[in-house]
């Protein structure tokens, strides 16, 4: 019985873990959009305001108007004014205290981590962490620079340790070039393995699988 009731839980526990989580996310955005709706309503002239409260609680809405909120923004950010806008805007949150410092820092990050031209957390390696002989996954971030890179000689990267179960927590360390071993996983792949604990391993490259056959 109770191996059954371990295959049983092993079956069940992702989707409901996966459902749980995506019901909390659906909700929070549809929480999120009815009280915007709630407070056009004192704007609105009284037939619009019908309109409005008939759509307040249609489920699944805040996920789509956040879509669509998000493609719209991206259209207007993409042409002459819209970048003329977001400096200004940019300009405006960088005088303000406090906020911008949160602000600036945020968008540093988020500028890295979603840039297509830039290369933080592509590549998947392996390092020597947290002493010699004991090998864990690292994503690279990038390169040191300015004065940073001005104390270091030779050839160094940035990379981020991920702890586990949680990888939004971590390390940052700059290494040498030549003590990182790059790895052919992929970041999904990589990310899995962390998240379970070693439990999912990643497949073998395939010369990896090729050697292992032949032997």
């Amino acid at each position: 019985m109770k191996k059954y009731l371990v295959a049983g839980l092993l079956v069940w526990l992702p989707l409901a873990i996966t459902i749980w989580v995506l019901s909390g996310l659906l909700g929070a955005l549809d929480g999120l959009f009815a009280w915007m709706l709630s407070a056009s309503l004192s704007v609105l002239p009284q037939s619009a305001s019908l309109g409005v409260e008939r759509v307040r609680h249609v489920p699944g809405l805040g996920v789509v108007a956040l879509g669509a909120g998000l493609i719209l923004t991206g259209m207007f950010v993409t042409n002459i004014f819209g970048q003329w806008s977001l400096r200004q805007w940019d300009r405006l949150m960088g005088k303000i205290p406090i906020v911008k410092s949160i602000y600036n820092s945020v968008k540093q990050v988020s500028d890295t981590l979603f840039s297509t031209n830039g290369k933080a957390f592509r590549e998947a390696v392996l390092v020597q962490y947290p002493r010699q002989g004991s090998w864990t996954i690292a994503f690279v971030t990038g390169k040191p620079g300015g004065e940073v890179a001005e104390h270091l000689r030779g050839d160094w990267v940035s990379v981020y340790v991920p702890t586990t179960p949680n990888p939004t927590s971590g390390f940052f360390l700059m290494m040498p070039k030549a003590d990182v071993v790059e790895l052919r996983m992929s970041v999904d792949e990589a990310l899995k393995y962390v998240i379970s604990m070693g439990v999912v391993g990643p497949a073998a490259s395939p010369g990896r699988a090729a050697h292992l056959a032949r032997n």
